[in-house]
């Protein structure tokens, strides 16, 4: 491997190592010669920053670290690429740490810039690629993580999420649109990927033996969350690609939503045009010469032929114990059987994302053994081996327990999603991993947690963005500041209400108008959850509650939670920090570079 820079322009990737996506060694190589330009005083900022987030290289809220952003379609990692993010998260992150994150991408914090394309390099050569995970391009691609073993699904969707991936790849309409584009692939209309979040959604469906998709655009979260519409029941699989280029073409020739980045996503073209009119736009755009051409969908598709690659039938498996409380937690939970007889899904909750660098070779080294070689991210910022023999279900559990990672509450309310936030992200307003941490530990101290508060989710964000898909949470915190006695105070607002992945499909949350102060979101928690367990009816879960009480009530007793705050003195002190700081609270807001 070669990353010293003198010989920076010599390297090539290693054709072997080849996954998904292309990688271009001229291309770094150039990003390499642009970062030494940008720090010479020889390349403008600005023209500099939208050069370098293609290249998925993303500024901090630190001077001169960057987040990088690895773009994983439909989540797919291999052992091999594990063991090369344990080395990269070693010798490039401070932290030493790799966080996964909402998109089924990898994130690494704050690199040093002038290390970035020695980084780039050594992703490339375990064929994982950083290019166009950021700025107004084609997003990361992703699918369900049971893609190809769900006996759910219609059909396997991993090849054409892969397909997607690869076409719309450094595509010329697709390089500077008037924002950037999400994509997710569902195998079924129980819609594990949450299609409607997103800008198209793609799920699967089968029509007189004929593979096809239904296709829904408009969707999006942020401030403005909308659910997305549908643009066409069916097309055929062949022609699926080409209907999304028309979409994305359609899109790009916006002017109207270049003029402001607050209204820019293709949401705002659909709510503005409604989806009539676009659809009839989208069946004139495939009217023109461009749609004549072929598109050799084959060529596109990933396809792996992972039950050669299974595991056998081991010899010598540890014996399930008869009496392991915790283990039989874990096993209902955590564990899912695939359609394919006699394996496994391993679910894998990451505590807030986040993978230190020894555990990353030891997760390759489960892959290898008991997972085929190869693991999934999902959205729930968890990772998911396959191909788990259930004789070595007990033998995973174990050799997950060696790291640290055999906890039980795989999606549910234990299972906390959150973005970065002030940690290292310039919009963050509040400490949203330091309220993950304190959450859970106010639901570990719960007891008796029944099935309905079990099966609820808790989302947060650091600032009303949406990283962390705060608005289709059952409870959802999204970070803000609130005016105290003596100065500010870290808050959040909270949706209610919401679903992601739970019977009944994507829905946005209800939004309270009260603010909280961030030290007293546990007991706003605790106030939710008492609230809904005295008062639902019976069977009724918590999306359908709130759709039946609504949110006033809590209003009133979330503003209760104002008077709690004080002055700055030494009894009040504390709510005037956020969670996990030990000074007062300051809000400092950067600019964002999403939409630069």
């Amino acid at each position: 491997m070669t990353t010293g820079s003198a010989s920076a322009t010599n390297w090539v990737p290693n054709p072997a190592n080849a996954r998904v996506l292309k990688i271009d060694g001229p291309e770094i190589a150039d990003f390499e010669d642009q970062v030494k330009l940008f720090q010479a005083g020889e390349k403008g900022e600005i023209e500099f920053l939208r050069f370098r987030l293609r290249q998925g290289v993303y500024g901090q809220r630190q001077p001169d670290r960057q987040m990088i952003r690895i773009k994983l379609p439909f989540g797919g990692l291999t052992a091999v690429q594990m063991d090369v993010l344990g080395d990269v998260v070693e010798k490039y992150t401070p932290l030493k740490k790799g966080h996964f994150t909402t998109r089924e991408n990898v994130q690494l914090h704050h690199v040093p810039l002038a290390e970035t394309a020695e980084l780039l390099r050594m992703l490339g050569d375990a064929g994982m690629s950083t290019r166009e995970a950021c700025g107004n391009v084609v997003r990361n691609v992703v699918a369900h993580p049971s893609a190809g073993v769900s006996p759910d699904e219609v059909f396997d969707v991993t090849p054409y999420s892969a397909a997607y991936a690869r076409y719309f790849l450094r595509h010329p309409t697709t390089q500077n649109m008037p924002r950037k584009s999400k994509v997710a692939f569902s195998g079924s209309e129980k819609d594990e990927a949450m299609v409607l979040m997103h800008d198209v959604g793609l799920v699967a469906r089968v029509r007189d033996g004929k593979r096809g998709f239904k296709i829904v655009v408009g969707g999006g979260l942020s401030t403005n969350p909308l659910m997305a519409k549908t643009l066409s029941e069916f097309v055929p699989a062949e022609d699926f690609i080409k209907h999304c280029e028309a979409v994305l073409r359609i899109f790009n020739r916006q002017d109207e939503e270049r003029k402001s980045i607050m209204k820019a996503r293709i949401k705002f073209t659909i709510e503005r045009l409604g989806i009539e009119k676009f659809r009839e736009m989208v069946d004139e755009e495939l009217q023109g010469d461009w749609a004549k051409k072929e598109i050799d969908l084959d060529s596109l598709m990933f396809i792996e032929d992972e039950l050669a690659d299974a595991p056998a039938v081991p010899t010598g498996a540890t014996p399930e114990p008869t009496n392991d409380a915790a283990y039989d937690n874990w096993k209902r939970t955590n564990v899912v059987e695939q359609r394919q007889t006699g394996f496994n899904m391993v679910y894998v909750r990451i505590e807030r994302g986040d993978v230190y660098a020894n555990q990353w070779s030891q997760l390759a080294t489960i892959a290898r053994k008991f997972g085929g070689g190869r693991a999934r991210i999902d959205q729930q910022q968890n990772i998911v081996f396959r191909w788990v023999r259930t004789e070595s279900i007990y033998d995973t559990y174990l050799a997950l327990g060696d790291i640290g990672f055999s906890v039980a509450g795989r999606e549910t309310i234990r299972d906390i999603v959150t973005c970065p936030g002030t940690d290292s992200c310039k919009l963050g307003i509040t400490s949203s991993m330091g309220l993950n941490k304190a959450l859970g530990e106010a639901i570990d101290q719960m007891q008796d947690i029944d099935p309905l508060v079990e099966k609820m989710h808790i989302k947060a964000s650091g600032c009303p963005n949406s990283c962390g898909q705060h608005h289709i949470a059952s409870i959802g915190f999204h970070g803000a500041v609130m005016k105290g006695p003596s100065g500010q105070v870290p808050a959040y607002e909270l949706f209610l209400g919401g679903r992601s992945t739970e019977a009944g499909g994507t829905k946005i949350g209800e939004r309270v108008k009260a603010r909280i102060p961030a030290k007293l979101a546990p007991a706003a928690l605790k106030t939710v959850l008492d609230n809904y367990t005295t008062n639902r009816n019976e069977g009724e879960e918590f999306s359908q509650y709130i759709e039946r009480v609504g949110v006033e009530q809590f209003e009133t007793e979330f503003k209760k939670l104002k008077d709690e705050v004080g002055p700055l003195d030494r009894d009040h002190i504390q709510t005037y920090m956020d969670w996990g700081k030990t000074v007062v609270y300051k809000l400092e807001r950067g600019e964002g570079e999403c939409a630069v």
